[in-house]
Formats: C-alpha cells, structure tokens, sequence
C-alpha cells in the first residue's frame, strides 16, 4: 500500500516537472516509465486529485494522458493476433480499431471547443461531434456480440472472471457514453466544455486499456480453449446481431458445417444430440414424418403412437411409387418431379378419414445450393385445431 502510495505522489511530483521543464527529454523518459506501473484507473486518480487540488489544468494534465495512450497504443500494436479474415476474433479486433478512431475524434474535437469562448462559437465542433456519438452508439453490436455469443463459448470452459470484468467495463463505456449524450442539457458553456473533455477523454482511456485486456489476456484464452468448429458457430452467430463499422468477409458456409457423429452424439450447427434423444423428439412430435431421398427411395418415417397411415419397416429403401396404391401413382412422380426440376417447393391436401381431418403436406428438401435431397411428407390430423376456440393464457393442470 505505502508503495502504491509513493508510486502516486512520484507521479504528482513527475508531472510538475514535466511542465515546468517541458523540454527534459529525460523527465519525459522517467514519466513514461512510472506510467507502466500503475493501472489507469490510478492514474486517472492522481490526474482529478492535480485538477482538484493544486491547481494544474487541462492542458498541463494533457502530457500525461498523451503518454499514457501513447503506450495503449504500443501495447496494442504488439499484442495484434494473427487469425484469418473470417474469424470472430479478427472481427472484434477490426471493430476494436473502428472504436477507438470514433473516441479519439471525440476527444479531439473535445479539446477543440474547450478553447471556444462561447456556445455559437463551438456549434459547428457540436454538429461534427454529434456525427462520431452516432458512430459510438452503432458500437452496441460490438458489446453483444462479445456479452451474447463469445463470453458463454469461453464461460463453458470454466473461464469466469475474465468476461465478468470485460462485460463490466462495457457497462462503464455505456455509461460514459450516456453522459456525452446527456451534456447537452447543461446550460452552462463551461461546465459542458470541461465536462465533455473530462468524460471524452476518460472514454478512450478506459476503452483502450480496455482493448489492451482483451488483446493479451481474453483473446488469447479463448483462442486456446474454443474448437476451430465453434468459432464457425460463433461466427454465424456474429452474423446474426451484426457489425458496427465494416462488412467482414462472408463466412464459407460449406466449410465451417461441422454436421457429423461426434463423440456419440449427431452434431448439427443448431446443437448436439444423442440418437435416443433424436429419436423419441421426432416420435414425439404430433405429426407424421416420412423422408424420402434423391433416388426416390424411402429413407425414414417418424414411428409416433398415433400414425395415421400405416407404415411398416420393411419400406425402407422400396421405392416411393411402390408404397402408393396404382391410383395415386401418377400425383405421387409428378410432385416429386416438379421438386427436381425446381418447378416446385410443395404440394398440399387434405381429406376426411373417419373422425379425423388430414392435412398432408409435402415439400422438397433441399440444401444451402438449391440441390435436391429428396422430398419429406408431413401429416396431421387438424380437427383438434380446427375446435379450438377463444384463449388459453394459463397451465391447465387437467389438461
């Protein structure tokens, strides 16, 4: 603690000189070196304590802020991960840069109307700096792409803290963020003035050092532990809330699938399954399933308790115009030629058979190129639906 303590007022000390001689070159050395051992948030400290208390200005106090940056900046510069284009990492670290130019312009034009004398005489420097606040609120989508999709990927290997506190200095940009917005209710020029450069500067400290944590400490890690099928997982999921200052390189869709049985379970890209599970969810389900492949051969049909038709095993790989009475034949090719030509993409009916109404519907089953892989039937008796009435908003435990 007394070290911590003589560490601060070495820094006090260190940058009276520094403006006193502002030409030492060694003084400037010395500054720099003290800097590297504390964190920003001390320094940030001894900066309000020298404002506060003994009368250094902004502008004295700006030396000390531009070497602190300045070794942000070499920080970061070393710690660049090298990853491919597509990769969610180099996303956040493009987005990171994006960031980081917004706040600076931010602070620039903060200093710039601190000079200002009056109001009318900054407007033009206030409609610029509304442009870059714009900038700043679109970089929500970096927070939720990291809260939402990275920090859990990370989170399932045990990693805790690390996202705690990145997540928590994501609150503290929002909330510096939230009170740039909020100066314009001020009234008072001055006070907006050293406020706005307070706050703007404080912002890209904060998120720098921020950047810096993220760069030699989170990265790293996830690197480490997420499997190279996640990250396609992540990546697809980046996509899906979006990016904040550029357009990354389109994912290669066929390359990150990573469908397969793995480690006993049937890997999908929406999750895993065991065959058991997977089997008793489409038995479950209250429909009935048949797949039938590009070669018109049946494949699979769901084995529910209430089917419909009858379907025995000993269909599996018969041809689908054989399971079908010679009267229905011909409907059966032409749907089934109009999916593989593209003509098509389904086909419905529906018929009374005794108490029930049943709605079937075919479609074709195609992948991410269009091709076709075969047809699926889908039927389900609608005259329970058809009953239903007016609401049920509640858990019926009777029903």
């Amino acid at each position: 603690m007394s070290e911590l303590f003589n560490k601060k007022e070495y820094l006090k000390n260190l940058i009276k000189r520094v403006n006193q001689e502002k030409d030492n070159e060694e003084l400037k050395k010395e500054l720099q070196s003290i800097i590297r051992e504390l964190s920003a948030e001390e320094i940030a400290l001894v900066e309000q304590e020298l404002m506060d208390n003994e009368g250094i200005t902004i502008d004295q106090i700006q030396s000390v802020c531009d070497v602190h940056l300045n070794l942000f900046k070499e920080y970061i510069d070393k710690e660049k991960i090298e990853v491919e284009s597509w990769h969610p990492i180099y996303i956040l670290m493009k987005e990171h840069e994006h960031i980081i130019k917004t706040a600076e312009k931010i602070r620039d034009i903060a200093k710039k109307i601190l000079e200002k004398k009056s109001i009318q005489e900054a407007f033009p420097l206030f409609m610029n700096l509304n442009i870059h606040i714009d900038n700043l609120m679109a970089a929500e989508n970096y927070f939720l792409k990291e809260e939402n999709v990275l920090f859990p990927y990370i989170e399932k290997y045990g990693i805790t803290k690390p996202p705690a506190i990145m997540w928590r200095e994501h609150d503290q940009v929002r909330d510096l963020r939230k009170k740039i917005i909020k100066i314009k209710d001020n009234k008072n020029f001055e006070e907006i003035k050293k406020d706005l450069y307070n706050i703007s500067l404080a912002l890209l400290e904060l998120f720098m050092n921020h950047v810096h944590k993220e760069h030699s400490v989170l990265f790293p890690t996830a690197l480490k532990l997420i499997k190279k099928e996640e990250w396609f997982d992540i990546r697809k999921q980046f996509d899906e809330i979006g990016y904040c200052c550029f357009d990354p390189e389109p994912l290669d869709l066929e390359k990150s699938e990573t469908e397969g049985v793995l480690e006993g379970k049937i890997k999908l890209p929406s999750g895993k399954l065991t065959v058991e599970q997977l089997k008793y969810i489409l038995n479950t389900l209250p429909i009935d399933i048949t797949f039938v492949d590009a070669n018109d051969e049946v494949k699979y049909f769901s084995e529910s308790k209430e089917r419909i038709f009858i379907r025995s095993r000993a269909i599996l790989g018969r041809k689908v115009e054989n399971c079908h009475p010679p009267k229905s034949v011909d409907i059966v090719k032409k749907i089934v030629n109009d999916f593989k030509s593209g003509k098509r993409n389904n086909a419905d009916f529906w018929l009374k058979i005794g108490e029930k109404y049943v709605y079937i519907r075919y479609f074709a089953v195609r992948n991410n190129k269009g091709e076709y892989l075969g047809t699926l039937e889908v039927t389900q008796d609608i005259k329970p639906i058809q009953e239903i009435t007016g609401e049920r908003r509640i858990y019926d435990e009777k029903n």
